[in-house]
């Protein structure tokens, strides 16, 4: 499998993912910077997905994924040995609800604009009032558990990339102690450790 990938973007959770299961896939970065973006065999990355946007999933029979989090529910399922998701339906519908939740009102609706040079001060103040209360809600369902599901999930580590971007930007999250204690549990696992420490290589050294 192909992995196209941008150092500690949100792909860094399919990586992770992969690691927990005892896998590893053909990582392909792609340079988000270069017009047009291109992967570093030189292909245009919009011949791979229009929209530009990492991660893109080839499988072994040549299907190309799209989006965060189905390509992650597709990696939990082809290595269902790691049970990264749960298989009941009930689970499998909070496993959703959690990858909807990260990927709509954390990633899109608070990290795009605070991560972006080109928003506005507006769109930023906006965004950091946004992530109060959806910090809060994190932190709330967070007490007293060690994942957002029964057991560890693809689900966490998204939130794990997530919540990598609040120190990129100096977020403070000092008012969320059990989002911070779970940040640095998830960040203890071999797996992430291994992925964290690879791609922020990587990006240290095209900075």
């Amino acid at each position: 499998m192909d992995l196209y990938f941008s150092p500690l973007a949100c792909s860094m959770a399919t990586r992770i993912a992969f690691y927990e299961a005892g896998q590893s896939a053909n990582y392909l970065r792609v340079d988000t910077k270069a017009s047009p973006k291109r992967v570093e065999d030189g292909t245009v990355f919009s011949t791979i997905n229009a929209m530009g946007q990492v991660p893109v999933l080839r499988t072994d029979d040549g299907e190309l994924i799209r989006e965060n989090p189905v390509i992650l529910q597709y990696v939990a399922e082809r290595f269902p040995d790691a049970k990264l998701a749960p298989t009941d339906p009930a689970g499998c519908r909070k496993l959703q609800t959690w990858l909807s939740f990260i990927g709509s009102e954390l990633h899109t609706g608070v990290f795009i604009a605070l991560l972006r040079p080109d928003a506005t001060e507006g769109a930023k103040a906006f965004a950091r009032q946004e992530a109060a209360q959806r910090f809060a809600f994190v932190d709330a369902h967070l007490a007293g558990r060690d994942y957002l599901l029964d057991a560890y999930s693809v689900a966490d580590a998204y939130l794990f990339v997530i919540l990598n971007w609040a120190r990129a930007i100096s977020m403070d999250l000092s008012a969320y102690p059990a989002v911070l204690a779970y940040r640095d549990r998830i960040q203890a696992r071999p797996a992430v450790a291994k992925a964290l420490a690879e791609e922020f290589g990587l990006y240290k050294k095209a900075a």
